[in-house]
């Protein structure tokens, strides 16, 4: 059995990093969280190892991780911001962080003014550095525009991992009011990634998607379309903790309602969603926490 591992967890200081995204509308969480803020929690859950993700698109962002990193031993990896617009600046900042828990990059490209932002010929080139260091590209895509593109690059560099963060935005809200359009553009959209073998899915950020009063029946179609195109090995478990917390749930709350939603699956397949594919999607280290 693996370690259980949250593969989508978040640390952040306004005090001390700028997070553009970050307004009066979230102002619940506009204050500093940290990795020990949420032990009791993750030890309660028997979460053993964290993956921390990138909040922000700036390299303060990412050294803020890193120094998480060194002083909480359950963080087994970091995915890091670089600039992807600039290849040289970008294979200069993934060198100095050689020696660094850096597992993969991300970018926060929904947040982008271009919708094509990511298909521009530097960031192919930078494409080209992560495949050659082994690192993932963690990707938000919560439009029909960003689920295709994943699909684009994912087709453009074979040798490249590309994470789609959060199943891609499932309108699972829409669902539970009774609207179907918008979920079957989704999960056409989602099987087609799916049919690129180096597309992996987290399965996080549910609970947003679903609306206040959820259940775990209402993340559960979002959970079995995903199963259906993706398989257990290509999928991994994520709390989106602390943006959880925006709507009142609990880190315990939103982890035990997604792991719930597996409870169907046998034991070895349960488990590769539960670490077994982050750890082998990031190389996290195997030892115990």
């Amino acid at each position: 059995m693996h370690d259980v591992v949250d593969a989508h967890l978040q640390v952040w200081n306004p005090d001390a990093v700028h997070y553009p995204w970050m307004t009066r509308d979230v102002a619940a969480i506009d204050r500093p969280f940290r990795v020990p803020d949420v032990e009791p929690e993750l030890a309660g859950e028997g979460v053993a190892k964290v993956v921390l993700v990138q909040a922000a698109d700036n390299r303060a962002d990412s050294e803020l991780m890193l120094f998480q990193a060194l002083s909480c031993p359950r963080v087994a990896g970091v995915v890091a911001w670089v600039p992807l617009t600039q290849p040289d600046d970008a294979a200069s900042q993934l060198d100095a962080w050689r020696m660094e828990p850096v597992v993969g990059v991300g970018h926060r490209v929904h947040e982008e003014a271009d919708p094509d932002w990511l298909l521009q010929a530097a960031v192919d080139d930078s494409l080209g550095l992560l495949a050659e260091r082994r690192l993932t590209l963690d990707l938000p895509a919560p439009t029909p525009t960003l689920l295709a593109h994943v699909a684009t690059l994912a087709e453009n560099h074979p040798k490249l991992t590309v994470v789609v963060q959060h199943l891609g935005g499932p309108p699972l809200d829409a669902l539970r009011a009774g609207e179907r359009d918008g979920w079957t553009r989704w999960s056409a959209l989602l099987g087609a990634v799916a049919e690129l073998p180096n597309v992996v899915a987290k399965v996080s950020g549910l609970a947003a998607a679903a609306g206040p009063g959820w259940t775990p029946e209402h993340l559960r179609p979002a959970v079995d379309r995903a199963l259906e195109v993706f398989g257990p090995d290509r999928l991994m478990l994520g709390s989106d903790w602390p943006h959880a917390l925006l709507d009142g749930e609990s880190y315990g709350r939103v982890w035990h309602g997604l792991r719930s939603t597996l409870d169907q699956l046998p034991g070895d397949a349960r488990a590769l969603l539960l670490g077994g594919t982050a750890n082998r999607v990031y190389g996290l280290p195997l030892d115990d926490v």
